[in-house]
């Protein structure tokens, strides 16, 4: 072994310094100075639009499960006494049990999708510590250097569902059409 000289750590630093150039681009490429969109913050609430839309079409189909389970009582109740029917009545009230079980599914989504939206916040304060210690001008002047968007063509369009109150509503879509 040679020894702890200079010429020893030289690459050594040189990859350490190239790596923290790294890190400093991807964070500019994440938190770009001067955009109002903040990409965890936008995250997080995808999310929790997901789980807001999860939870209105399970209780939609809760109350519509609970009125057919209603209405299969009402059947029994007009022919206590006609077996085939009972019997198919019995079977309704099965799957309509079936669905009810099916339907936990939403409070398992909600908590996982909580634990997604904690780490992202996680995430997202060291991402915020790590801009305050490069500074906002450094990043700005790096997000420059990447660019916008990188999508093209088809990919660059996709945008997918929009959060209540934000992209194109069907009134604008149906102006455009007339």
């Amino acid at each position: 072994m040679s020894g702890n000289n200079a010429t020893d750590l030289k690459p050594e630093i040189l990859k350490l310094f190239a790596f923290t150039q790294k890190i400093r681009r991807e964070l500019a490429a994440i938190r770009k100075p001067g955009e109002d969109t903040d990409h965890f913050n936008s995250m997080s609430q995808e999310l929790d639009a997901i789980v807001a839309a999860t939870e209105d079409a399970t209780n939609t189909i809760l109350e519509s499960v609970e009125a057919i389970d209603a209405i299969a009582q009402e059947i029994r109740d007009m022919a206590p006494d006609n077996k085939p029917m009972t019997k198919k009545l019995d079977a309704i009230g099965d799957r309509i049990g079936a669905v009810f079980e099916a339907c936990t599914f939403q409070d398992i989504t909600g908590q996982r999708v909580s634990k997604v939206v904690t780490s992202l916040k996680f995430i997202d304060e060291k991402l915020n510590t790590m801009v305050s210690l490069w500074g906002k001008d450094e990043l700005a002047r790096l997000s420059k250097e990447i660019g916008e968007d990188a999508r093209e063509g088809d990919a660059a369009l996709l945008n997918g569902p929009q959060l209540k109150g934000k992209g194109v509503s069907q009134d604008d879509i149906d102006r455009l059409f007339d």
